[in-house]
């Protein structure tokens, strides 16, 4: 597990982009505590990604400070503020195997050849993907490909992991096992995360702490109980919805419940 030293709390104040003339994030600010998740909630176009991309460095805000602990990162060049960022598609190097794929930003970092091997290995391990270290991401299945791209994430021991909705590009199976190999994972390793999704039941899978983003707005929760009881979170509808549909009350794509039996 990562010390507080090397995972320290996020605070994004007053977090500004503007693009082309346009403003696409509007004073944004809140927190994540350290080892925790916050999962943010919002539509396509909302400007979720807008905000990752500002917090890792790849794009520069209008205004705002990003800090991690009590150092201010948004000062910083992207390569030195000690964020992962991982996106829908795994993007392995097709030339590398799976172990050197993981094993890729150890070896930036020049540590000793042994510690590379070591910290692989666990790794591998607690990615179910042991036995496969020699195979090449063309023969690897869609799973086993993003889950090789989040061991190369945690095996450098990030400050802070952005999640860009990760799992959306895999079947329903496969991404309720990522997630739920995410949570293992963030506990057993102190990830302190921020993960961004239009996936109502992801971010309540994966998230400790709740965010809403509208239009380049975040709305952050106190904490879970005003996240579900938030009408705009969507949560009372789903859940209304599936008492519905279990108890013989609600429709889906035109098959009646009621009768599905008769």
């Amino acid at each position: 597990m990562t010390t507080d030293a090397s995972s320290p709390t996020l605070r994004v104040d007053r977090l500004g982009v503007q693009l082309g003339g346009q403003v696409i994030l509007h004073d944004v600010s809140f927190v994540v505590d350290v080892h925790t998740t916050m999962a943010v909630i919002g539509a396509s176009g909302c400007g979720k990604t807008t905000l990752l991309r500002a917090i890792a460095g790849l794009l520069t805000p209008a205004h705002g400070e990003v800090k991690l602990g009590a150092r201010r990162v948004d000062l910083l060049a992207p390569n030195r503020r000690g964020i992962v960022y991982l996106n829908q598609e795994p993007l392995l190097f097709p030339h590398l195997d799976l172990f050197e794929n993981i094993a890729f930003g150890l070896r930036l970092r020049r540590l000793p050849e042994r510690q590379v091997r070591e910290r692989v290995a666990e790794m591998l391990v607690q990615l179910e993907l042991d036995g496969m270290e020699r195979r090449h991401a063309h023969a690897l299945s869609g799973g086993q490909r993003q889950r090789a791209a989040f061991g190369r994430a945690l095996v450098v021991e990030p400050a802070l992991l952005l999640l860009d909705e990760p799992f959306s590009n895999l079947d329903p199976d496969t991404r309720t096992s990522m997630q739920d190999l995410f949570k293992q994972l963030a506990r057993r390793r102190g990830i302190t995360a921020l993960l961004v999704t239009h996936d109502l039941k992801e971010s309540m899978r994966m998230g400790d702490s709740f965010a809403m983003m509208r239009g380049g707005r975040v709305h952050a929760y106190a904490d879970r109980k005003a996240f579900c009881a938030d009408p705009a979170s969507g949560v009372e509808r789903e859940a209304a919805f599936w008492q519905a549909f279990t108890s013989g009350d609600a429709q889906v794509s035109g098959c009646d419940a009621r009768t599905a039996d008769s």
